[in-house]
């Protein structure tokens, strides 16, 4: 009883693993490595509460080799160095299996001291992180491994755990009926957030605080689970993946022109007040993706930013949502990026050129004996404020980089052009 419910609860076999059916199912590339016996490195990837160490415990189960389970957090050199000293031992004479839960908290030094050993085979390696392995995993582990990302389980997955962990707490209630209500056990499978633990942390709560009534039943009803699991589980880390998965949906959701699901995006944002990361990112949509259809947005933009800066949450929610909308709704161009972009790229190539000598500045004595700025003629003394010449080094000659797009204000500009060149 002593034991934490979610361990007790802890499937014994890949038939009884909780979701991740993308990579457990029938016919799928882990289970058919798993089944066959002949698996290699393997990397572990997703959120806490999807079944990572479940997944791992139930390989080395199956496995014939020696296993060990180590904590990043915890670990260092000296207990790889104790598995490395076990190899080719009785005890380790098939290999060993090694499983590394959270290996992002190893250095690079320390991820280096397994590399040799995962290369002759003499160690099998699992490694488990809740963080993008392409960005936290030293690039030789990674490239002997294989990456399964394990998803946030759904709500009817967690709600089979819940189910099923009422059935196995049964039998410390000896004498007595333990029922839950369907909308309890939906309420705490939807507050989990794809996490099982966590959803399996509430049941245990609300078993182990009820009350029986008279006939000895305890019923865990929607006021009990909704006290156990007050607030939804939401997962977010301003220096980890998430955060940039957030700000990615955020921005494409406005580009996409689609309010809705930009306005749920900032919600999640606001939620966890990162008000930063907000403000930065609206000012570069209204400029990369809004751009030229609408120069006002930046502007306008700029005034609701200043305001959500300068009010703080929750109030700041407002302006941030009134900038959100608009943008989202506003027309869309990328003509100024993708100008600057190709005026960077030719620089970056080296095609530059010199200045056009009409061009270079004339103010200091003897420019004109070097003929700088000799035939440069001045706009305003024409006709439209608009005369012809080259601007542009002889190497870019004819060269563009501004390519209006099709929005009334670009096209306005179009338009404009096109009557001042025909005159």
């Amino acid at each position: 009883m002593n034991k934490p419910l979610a361990d007790r609860v802890r499937p014994k076999t890949l038939d009884e693993v909780f979701g991740q059916q993308h990579i457990l199912g029938k016919d799928k590339l882990l289970r058919r490595a798993v089944e066959s016996g002949r698996f290699g490195n393997m990397i572990f990837y997703g959120p806490s509460g999807t079944g990572k160490t479940t997944v791992a415990g139930i390989i080395a189960d199956m496995s014939d080799k020696r296993f060990y389970k180590l904590n990043a957090t915890n670990a260092g050199v000296s207990d790889i160095k104790s598995i490395i000293g076990d190899i080719g031992g009785f005890s380790a004479r098939n290999g060993v299996l090694l499983y590394l839960d959270e290996i992002q908290n190893f250095n690079k030094k320390q991820q280096q001291s397994l590399l040799e050993f995962i290369e002759t085979g003499d160690i099998t390696l699992i490694a488990s992180t809740t963080e993008n392995p392409y960005f936290y995993v030293y690039n030789a582990i990674l490239s002997r491994s294989t990456v399964f990302e394990f998803k946030p389980l759904s709500t009817e997955d967690i709600l089979k755990a819940v189910y099923r962990a009422l059935e196995i707490v049964k039998s410390d209630f000896p004498g007595y009926t333990l029922k839950i209500s369907r909308d309890a056990a939906r309420h705490i499978a939807a507050m989990a957030n794809g996490d099982a633990r966590r959803a399996l942390n509430a049941v245990e709560l609300c078993v182990y605080t009820a009350d029986a009534d008279e006939n000895k039943a305890i019923t865990i009803d929607l006021d009990t689970a909704q006290q156990a699991s007050q607030k939804k589980a939401f997962t977010y880390d301003k220096l980890g993946d998430n955060h940039y998965d957030i700000l990615s949906a955020f921005q494409k959701s406005i580009r996409g022109s689609d309010p809705d699901a930009a306005i749920h995006y900032l919600a999640r944002l606001i939620a966890v007040e990162d008000l930063q990361s907000v403000c930065r990112r609206l000012m570069v949509t209204a400029c990369e993706d809004i751009g030229m259809a609408y120069p006002m947005a930046v502007t306008i933009v700029k005034s609701c930013v200043d305001c959500a800066m300068q009010l703080g949450f929750p109030e700041a929610r407002i302006p941030l949502a009134e900038a959100v909308i608009l943008l989202a709704t506003a027309p869309k161009s990328n003509s100024a990026i993708c100008a600057i972009d190709a005026a960077l790229e030719d620089i970056k190539n080296g095609l530059t050129g010199e200045i056009p000598a009409h061009l270079r500045d004339s103010h200091y004595k003897g420019a004109a004996k070097m003929g700088r700025g000799k035939e440069y003629k001045y706009p305003h003394d024409y006709p439209d404020n608009y005369v012809a010449q080259q601007y542009l080094p002889d190497a870019l000659k004819g060269k563009k980089y501004y390519v209006a797009q099709q929005n009334k204000f670009e096209e306005s500009i179009k338009e404009y052009w096109r009557k001042i060149l025909t005159k």
